[in-house]
Protein backbone atom coordinates (compact mmCIF):
# COMPACT_ATOMS: atom_id res chain seq x y z
CA UNK A 1 0.00 0.00 0.00
CA UNK A 2 1.10 3.48 -0.79
CA UNK A 3 2.52 5.20 2.53
CA UNK A 4 0.50 7.99 2.12
CA UNK A 5 -2.46 5.63 2.47
CA UNK A 6 -1.26 4.06 5.37
CA UNK A 7 -0.72 7.53 7.19
CA UNK A 8 -4.36 8.74 6.25
CA UNK A 9 -5.53 5.09 7.56
CA UNK A 10 -3.48 5.88 10.56
CA UNK A 11 -4.86 9.69 11.22
CA UNK A 12 -8.00 8.35 10.75
CA UNK A 13 -7.87 5.48 13.64
CA UNK A 14 -6.28 8.09 15.95
CA UNK A 15 -8.76 10.54 15.27
CA UNK A 16 -11.90 8.07 16.54
CA UNK A 17 -9.81 7.31 19.72
CA UNK A 18 -9.49 11.06 20.40
CA UNK A 19 -13.17 11.68 19.64
CA UNK A 20 -13.93 8.89 21.69
CA UNK A 21 -11.70 9.23 24.60
CA UNK A 22 -10.71 12.91 25.13
CA UNK A 23 -12.49 13.28 28.53
CA UNK A 24 -11.32 9.79 29.88
CA UNK A 25 -7.80 10.33 28.58
CA UNK A 26 -7.76 13.83 30.06
CA UNK A 27 -9.05 12.02 33.74
CA UNK A 28 -6.32 9.54 33.23
CA UNK A 29 -3.83 11.78 33.16
CA UNK A 30 -4.80 13.76 35.83
CA UNK A 31 -4.70 10.38 37.98
CA UNK A 32 -1.62 9.34 36.72
CA UNK A 33 0.50 12.37 37.81
CA UNK A 34 -1.15 11.85 41.75
CA UNK A 35 -0.16 8.58 41.37
CA UNK A 36 3.04 8.13 40.34
CA UNK A 37 5.64 9.63 42.66
CA UNK A 38 5.37 7.36 45.63
CA UNK A 39 9.38 7.74 46.58
CA UNK A 40 9.70 10.64 48.45
CA UNK A 41 12.66 13.27 46.35
CA UNK A 42 16.17 13.46 47.30
CA UNK A 43 17.96 16.91 46.73
CA UNK A 44 20.71 16.45 43.99
CA UNK A 45 24.42 17.46 45.04
CA UNK A 46 25.41 20.53 45.32
CA UNK A 47 28.67 21.58 43.73
CA UNK A 48 30.46 21.18 40.91
CA UNK A 49 29.48 17.80 39.07
CA UNK A 50 31.35 15.66 36.11
CA UNK A 51 28.65 15.37 33.60
CA UNK A 52 29.09 12.78 31.12
CA UNK A 53 26.78 12.70 27.96
CA UNK A 54 25.39 9.64 25.82
CA UNK A 55 23.99 10.23 23.10
CA UNK A 56 22.27 8.79 19.74
CA UNK A 57 23.12 10.92 17.37
CA UNK A 58 20.76 10.35 14.65
CA UNK A 59 17.96 11.47 16.74
CA UNK A 60 16.60 15.18 15.23
CA UNK A 61 17.26 17.07 18.18
CA UNK A 62 20.66 15.42 19.46
CA UNK A 63 22.96 18.29 18.07
CA UNK A 64 20.75 20.81 20.15
CA UNK A 65 20.22 19.03 22.98
CA UNK A 66 24.25 18.91 23.37
CA UNK A 67 25.06 22.70 22.19
CA UNK A 68 22.13 23.29 25.58
CA UNK A 69 23.93 21.06 27.81
CA UNK A 70 27.34 22.76 27.43
CA UNK A 71 26.10 26.03 27.64
CA UNK A 72 24.43 24.87 31.08
CA UNK A 73 27.39 23.37 32.26
CA UNK A 74 29.15 26.29 31.52
CA UNK A 75 27.16 28.57 33.42
CA UNK A 76 27.25 26.46 36.37
CA UNK A 77 30.86 26.69 36.39
CA UNK A 78 31.21 22.56 36.04
CA UNK A 79 34.01 20.65 34.22
CA UNK A 80 33.42 20.03 30.86
CA UNK A 81 31.43 17.89 30.04
CA UNK A 82 32.20 14.11 28.16
CA UNK A 83 30.51 13.51 25.01
CA UNK A 84 29.62 9.94 23.94
CA UNK A 85 28.05 8.49 20.95
CA UNK A 86 26.27 5.52 20.46
CA UNK A 87 26.66 3.47 17.31
CA UNK A 88 24.37 0.30 15.43
CA UNK A 89 26.69 -1.83 16.60
CA UNK A 90 27.09 -0.35 20.52
CA UNK A 91 23.73 1.52 21.44
CA UNK A 92 25.35 2.79 24.53
CA UNK A 93 27.03 -0.38 26.88
CA UNK A 94 30.79 0.82 26.44
CA UNK A 95 30.04 4.31 26.06
CA UNK A 96 28.12 4.40 30.08
CA UNK A 97 31.15 2.17 31.07
CA UNK A 98 33.45 4.35 29.96
CA UNK A 99 31.48 7.46 31.69
CA UNK A 100 31.76 5.55 34.85
CA UNK A 101 35.72 4.94 34.52
CA UNK A 102 36.15 8.41 33.55
CA UNK A 103 34.53 9.17 36.98
CA UNK A 104 31.55 10.66 36.17
CA UNK A 105 28.78 11.94 38.82
CA UNK A 106 25.95 11.94 36.52
CA UNK A 107 25.09 10.26 33.23
CA UNK A 108 22.15 12.12 30.97
CA UNK A 109 21.22 10.25 28.44
CA UNK A 110 19.72 11.50 25.16
CA UNK A 111 17.97 9.28 22.58
CA UNK A 112 14.97 6.73 22.50
CA UNK A 113 13.71 4.10 25.58
CA UNK A 114 16.18 1.89 23.89
CA UNK A 115 18.93 4.32 24.82
CA UNK A 116 18.32 4.70 27.95
CA UNK A 117 17.12 1.30 28.48
CA UNK A 118 20.78 0.09 27.76
CA UNK A 119 22.31 2.82 29.44
CA UNK A 120 20.10 1.94 32.45
CA UNK A 121 21.31 -1.69 32.62
CA UNK A 122 24.88 -0.50 33.24
CA UNK A 123 24.01 2.37 35.81
CA UNK A 124 21.87 0.40 37.72
CA UNK A 125 23.06 -0.58 41.81
CA UNK A 126 25.99 2.22 40.72
CA UNK A 127 24.43 5.21 42.85
CA UNK A 128 25.52 7.25 40.01
CA UNK A 129 22.44 9.31 38.69
CA UNK A 130 21.17 9.29 35.27
CA UNK A 131 19.59 12.34 33.82
CA UNK A 132 16.81 11.89 30.80
CA UNK A 133 16.56 13.63 27.63
CA UNK A 134 13.69 12.53 25.54
CA UNK A 135 15.23 12.26 21.88
CA UNK A 136 13.04 9.13 20.40
CA UNK A 137 9.42 8.13 19.44
CA UNK A 138 7.79 6.52 22.38
CA UNK A 139 9.76 8.05 25.70
CA UNK A 140 8.07 5.75 27.61
CA UNK A 141 10.29 6.24 30.69
CA UNK A 142 9.91 10.08 30.39
CA UNK A 143 6.27 10.12 30.27
CA UNK A 144 5.83 7.70 33.13
CA UNK A 145 8.07 10.07 35.24
CA UNK A 146 5.59 13.18 34.12
CA UNK A 147 8.72 15.02 31.63
CA UNK A 148 7.21 17.32 29.05
CA UNK A 149 8.49 15.52 25.91
CA UNK A 150 8.70 18.09 23.53
CA UNK A 151 10.69 20.51 26.08
CA UNK A 152 14.28 19.79 25.74
CA UNK A 153 15.15 23.10 27.26
CA UNK A 154 13.36 21.78 30.63
CA UNK A 155 14.64 18.65 30.20
CA UNK A 156 18.47 19.72 30.26
CA UNK A 157 17.47 21.54 33.15
CA UNK A 158 15.63 18.89 35.02
CA UNK A 159 18.16 16.33 33.96
CA UNK A 160 21.38 18.53 35.17
CA UNK A 161 20.00 20.24 38.30
CA UNK A 162 16.28 18.59 39.08
CA UNK A 163 15.65 16.55 41.96
CA UNK A 164 16.55 12.75 42.48
CA UNK A 165 14.18 9.93 43.47
CA UNK A 166 15.54 5.59 43.03
CA UNK A 167 13.11 3.84 40.72
CA UNK A 168 12.77 -0.22 40.21
CA UNK A 169 13.82 -1.70 37.08
CA UNK A 170 13.30 -5.50 35.66
CA UNK A 171 15.14 -8.28 34.12
CA UNK A 172 14.24 -10.16 31.23
CA UNK A 173 15.57 -13.77 30.30
CA UNK A 174 14.96 -14.97 27.06
CA UNK A 175 15.60 -18.66 26.31
CA UNK A 176 14.69 -20.24 22.90
CA UNK A 177 15.16 -24.14 23.10
CA UNK A 178 14.87 -24.09 19.35
CA UNK A 179 17.87 -21.98 18.49
CA UNK A 180 19.77 -22.61 21.72
CA UNK A 181 20.02 -18.40 21.84
CA UNK A 182 19.78 -17.53 25.64
CA UNK A 183 19.93 -14.00 26.93
CA UNK A 184 19.36 -11.42 29.84
CA UNK A 185 18.46 -7.61 29.22
CA UNK A 186 17.03 -4.72 31.84
CA UNK A 187 14.29 -2.83 30.66
CA UNK A 188 12.36 -0.13 32.39
CA UNK A 189 8.76 0.48 31.50
CA UNK A 190 7.50 -2.76 29.65
CA UNK A 191 8.70 -5.84 28.51
CA UNK A 192 6.34 -8.58 26.52
CA UNK A 193 6.07 -11.68 24.52
CA UNK A 194 3.66 -12.19 21.57
CA UNK A 195 1.33 -9.93 19.19
CA UNK A 196 3.06 -6.68 21.11
CA UNK A 197 6.13 -7.57 20.17
CA UNK A 198 5.11 -8.82 16.90
CA UNK A 199 3.64 -4.83 16.03
CA UNK A 200 6.91 -3.35 17.63
CA UNK A 201 9.07 -5.69 15.05
CA UNK A 202 7.00 -4.93 12.21
CA UNK A 203 6.26 -1.62 12.37
CA UNK A 204 7.13 0.65 9.51
CA UNK A 205 10.41 2.79 10.18
CA UNK A 206 9.56 5.75 7.36
CA UNK A 207 5.83 5.91 9.19
CA UNK A 208 7.71 6.14 12.60
CA UNK A 209 9.59 9.08 11.55
CA UNK A 210 6.85 10.80 10.35
CA UNK A 211 3.92 9.84 12.60
CA UNK A 212 6.02 9.44 15.63
CA UNK A 213 4.41 6.38 18.17
CA UNK A 214 0.79 6.51 16.05
CA UNK A 215 2.97 4.43 13.30
CA UNK A 216 2.10 1.38 15.83
CA UNK A 217 -1.18 1.42 15.11
CA UNK A 218 -0.48 0.49 11.43
CA UNK A 219 1.59 -2.40 12.42
CA UNK A 220 -1.32 -3.22 15.09
CA UNK A 221 -4.80 -3.28 12.44
CA UNK A 222 -2.11 -5.72 10.28
CA UNK A 223 -1.43 -7.88 13.26
CA UNK A 224 -5.34 -8.41 15.12
CA UNK A 225 -6.00 -10.96 13.33
CA UNK A 226 -4.36 -14.28 14.37
CA UNK A 227 -4.64 -17.35 17.06
CA UNK A 228 -4.40 -17.82 20.47
CA UNK A 229 -1.06 -19.56 21.33
CA UNK A 230 -0.87 -21.71 24.66
CA UNK A 231 1.58 -20.64 27.48
CA UNK A 232 2.15 -21.50 31.24
CA UNK A 233 2.34 -18.44 33.51
CA UNK A 234 3.50 -19.16 37.02
CA UNK A 235 3.84 -15.68 39.32
CA UNK A 236 6.38 -15.87 42.17
CA UNK A 237 6.73 -19.05 41.97
CA UNK A 238 3.36 -20.14 42.64
CA UNK A 239 1.96 -23.31 40.28
CA UNK A 240 2.02 -22.22 36.85
CA UNK A 241 -1.10 -21.42 35.12
CA UNK A 242 -2.24 -23.12 31.39
CA UNK A 243 -3.64 -20.02 29.17
CA UNK A 244 -4.43 -19.37 25.40
CA UNK A 245 -3.15 -15.74 24.80
CA UNK A 246 -2.44 -13.59 22.42
CA UNK A 247 0.36 -11.30 24.20
CA UNK A 248 1.42 -11.06 27.98
CA UNK A 249 3.18 -7.91 29.33
CA UNK A 250 5.14 -7.31 32.10
CA UNK A 251 5.25 -4.05 33.14
CA UNK A 252 7.35 -1.27 35.74
CA UNK A 253 4.94 1.86 35.03
CA UNK A 254 1.79 2.01 33.10
CA UNK A 255 1.84 5.32 30.99
CA UNK A 256 1.52 5.30 27.26
CA UNK A 257 1.78 7.84 24.36
CA UNK A 258 -1.73 9.48 23.95
CA UNK A 259 -1.89 10.10 28.19
CA UNK A 260 -3.30 6.33 28.20
CA UNK A 261 -2.80 5.18 31.74
CA UNK A 262 -3.00 1.75 30.52
CA UNK A 263 -2.50 -0.06 34.13
CA UNK A 264 -3.92 2.86 36.83
CA UNK A 265 -2.48 2.14 39.51
CA UNK A 266 1.03 0.63 38.51
CA UNK A 267 3.48 1.90 40.04
CA UNK A 268 7.44 2.10 38.88
CA UNK A 269 8.82 2.21 42.56
CA UNK A 270 6.74 -0.24 44.24
CA UNK A 271 9.22 -3.18 44.43
CA UNK A 272 6.72 -5.61 41.76
CA UNK A 273 5.66 -6.15 38.05
CA UNK A 274 2.10 -5.46 36.59
CA UNK A 275 1.07 -8.09 34.81
CA UNK A 276 -1.51 -8.18 31.71
CA UNK A 277 -2.24 -10.70 29.88
CA UNK A 278 -4.55 -10.54 27.19
CA UNK A 279 -6.81 -13.47 25.12
CA UNK A 280 -9.41 -11.87 23.21
CA UNK A 281 -10.47 -14.08 19.97
CA UNK A 282 -11.89 -11.94 17.63
CA UNK A 283 -12.57 -8.00 16.96
CA UNK A 284 -15.06 -7.89 19.35
CA UNK A 285 -12.90 -8.85 22.33
CA UNK A 286 -10.27 -6.35 20.84
CA UNK A 287 -13.05 -3.41 20.81
CA UNK A 288 -14.04 -4.36 24.71
CA UNK A 289 -10.50 -4.84 26.07
CA UNK A 290 -9.92 -1.68 24.29
CA UNK A 291 -13.26 0.36 26.14
CA UNK A 292 -12.09 -0.84 29.44
CA UNK A 293 -8.63 0.42 28.91
CA UNK A 294 -9.61 3.91 27.79
CA UNK A 295 -11.99 4.42 29.95
CA UNK A 296 -10.70 2.41 33.00
CA UNK A 297 -13.96 0.06 33.76
CA UNK A 298 -13.86 -1.64 36.77
CA UNK A 299 -16.13 -4.70 35.35
CA UNK A 300 -13.53 -7.72 34.62
CA UNK A 301 -13.53 -8.57 31.26
CA UNK A 302 -12.44 -12.59 30.09
CA UNK A 303 -10.18 -11.39 27.84
CA UNK A 304 -7.90 -9.25 29.52
CA UNK A 305 -6.66 -10.35 33.52
CA UNK A 306 -4.40 -7.66 35.71
CA UNK A 307 -1.80 -9.68 38.49
CA UNK A 308 1.31 -8.34 40.18
CA UNK A 309 3.97 -9.92 40.86
CA UNK A 310 8.04 -10.09 41.59
CA UNK A 311 8.51 -12.84 39.34
CA UNK A 312 7.05 -14.30 36.35
CA UNK A 313 8.25 -17.75 34.70
CA UNK A 314 6.44 -17.84 30.71
CA UNK A 315 6.92 -21.36 28.71
CA UNK A 316 5.53 -21.42 25.30
CA UNK A 317 5.44 -24.50 22.75
CA UNK A 318 6.62 -22.70 19.99
CA UNK A 319 9.22 -19.54 20.24
CA UNK A 320 7.32 -16.24 20.13
CA UNK A 321 8.50 -12.87 19.78
CA UNK A 322 9.62 -10.52 22.02
CA UNK A 323 9.95 -7.08 23.14
CA UNK A 324 11.84 -5.08 25.30
CA UNK A 325 10.28 -1.27 25.98
CA UNK A 326 9.71 -0.52 22.60
CA UNK A 327 12.59 -2.67 20.75
CA UNK A 328 12.06 -6.17 19.39
CA UNK A 329 14.39 -8.62 21.54
CA UNK A 330 14.32 -11.94 19.68
CA UNK A 331 12.11 -15.11 19.97
CA UNK A 332 11.50 -16.91 22.93
CA UNK A 333 10.32 -20.60 24.76
CA UNK A 334 10.75 -19.22 27.96
CA UNK A 335 11.05 -15.70 29.38
CA UNK A 336 11.93 -15.16 33.13
CA UNK A 337 10.86 -11.65 34.07
CA UNK A 338 11.89 -10.54 38.03
CA UNK A 339 11.80 -6.35 39.40
CA UNK A 340 14.98 -5.30 40.57
CA UNK A 341 13.63 -2.66 43.52
CA UNK A 342 14.55 0.74 43.86
CA UNK A 343 18.16 -0.10 41.53
CA UNK A 344 18.15 2.81 39.66
CA UNK A 345 18.24 6.48 40.64
CA UNK A 346 17.47 9.15 38.22
CA UNK A 347 17.16 12.92 38.02
CA UNK A 348 13.48 13.87 37.86
CA UNK A 349 11.44 17.41 38.05
CA UNK A 350 10.63 19.22 41.65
Amino acid sequence: MDLWLWILLIVLVAAIVVLLSWRGVRKLRQKHTRSAVSEELQASPTGPQKVAVIINPVKAQAETAATRIRAAVALASWPEPLFLETTVDDPGYSQTRQALEWGADLVLVGGGDGTVRVAAEVLKNTGVAMGLLPLGTGNLLARNLSLDVNDLDGNVHTALFGQQRLIDTAVMEIENSVSGAHSSHTFLVIAGIGLDAEVVGDTNDDLKKSLGWLAYSEAGVRHLPGRRKKVSIALDDEPAQQRKVRSVLFANCGLLPGGIDFIPGALIDDGVLDVVVMSPRSALGWAAMGVKILFQHRRNLPVIDFYRSQKVVLKAAAPQETQLDGDPAGKATKVTVAVEPRALLIRVNS
